[in-house]
């Protein structure tokens, strides 16, 4: 969208090409008639790799699987005769498939963070980051310990333990999507009133300069 001209949702910030604007905002579903012109100020470098949207894709692949195993084994505590084989190759090659998924997740969020933050030191960034060693550890653990077709109960801990690191990353990710990259949000100017001439103390500033004085000359009063 570099080269395209843009057009900016004032409402819900929603940043689009101008060709590609309908009727209604995409995102909010406001009349188009609220959008403004606006102007990326993202580098080039920057908006490919953030474009490339490879670690939103890496998080779905794995809450697929951190999502599957706990449930599909329940369900086959419940149904076990309910296609067996098939229950088992599922939850098999989720916990097979988790840990390369994470680390996926993870090295593509931490890419994503220097390329939309420049840091990883924000508070926000450094839970992210805690969680996400966490569930890595776990879903490695899972899988040394993991025997085909059996499901003890440190297999069902683990996969339960990971599911709720998997719900905290959300939660904390929700927090960031609302974020204005560095860079793009152009801040309006204040617009002087037209009725109030130039070099006029605004009435409130005005008032409360004798105040201030009066209060002096009580405590001088005191003295």
């Amino acid at each position: 969208m570099i080269d395209e001209e843009l057009v900016r949702c004032r409402p819900c910030g929603y940043v689009m090409k101008e060709s590609d604007l309908g009727d209604v905002c995409p995102a909010c579903g406001l009349p188009r008639n609220v959008f403004e012109p606006y102007r990326e100020r993202v580098s080039a470098n920057r908006l490919l790799i953030l474009s490339l949207d490879i670690h939103p894709i890496a998080i779905h692949l794995s809450q697929t699987f951190v999502a599957l195993t706990p449930l599909l084994i329940f369900f086959h505590m419940i149904f076990p005769d309910f296609q067996e084989t098939i229950a088992h190759s599922v939850i098999t090659f989720s916990i097979w498939a988790l840990p390369l998924s994470l680390v996926l997740s993870f090295i593509s969020g931490i890419v994503d963070g220097i390329t939309r933050f420049k840091t990883l030191r924000t508070p926000l960034l450094k839970s992210k980051i805690i969680f996400s060693i966490a569930i890595l550890i776990l879903s490695f653990t899972q899988l040394i310990i993991f025997t085909p077709n059996e499901y003890n109960l440190a297999t069902i801990i683990i996969s339960l333990a990971s599911l709720g690191c998997a719900v905290k990353l959300g939660l904390l990710g929700k927090h960031l999507i609302d974020v204005i990259l560095p860079g793009t949000y152009v801040r309006r100017k204040k617009k002087s009133s037209k009725y109030a001439p130039k070099g006029k103390v605004d009435k409130p500033a005005a008032a409360a300069k004798p105040a201030k004085t009066n209060q002096a000359e009580e405590i001088e009063t005191a003295d």
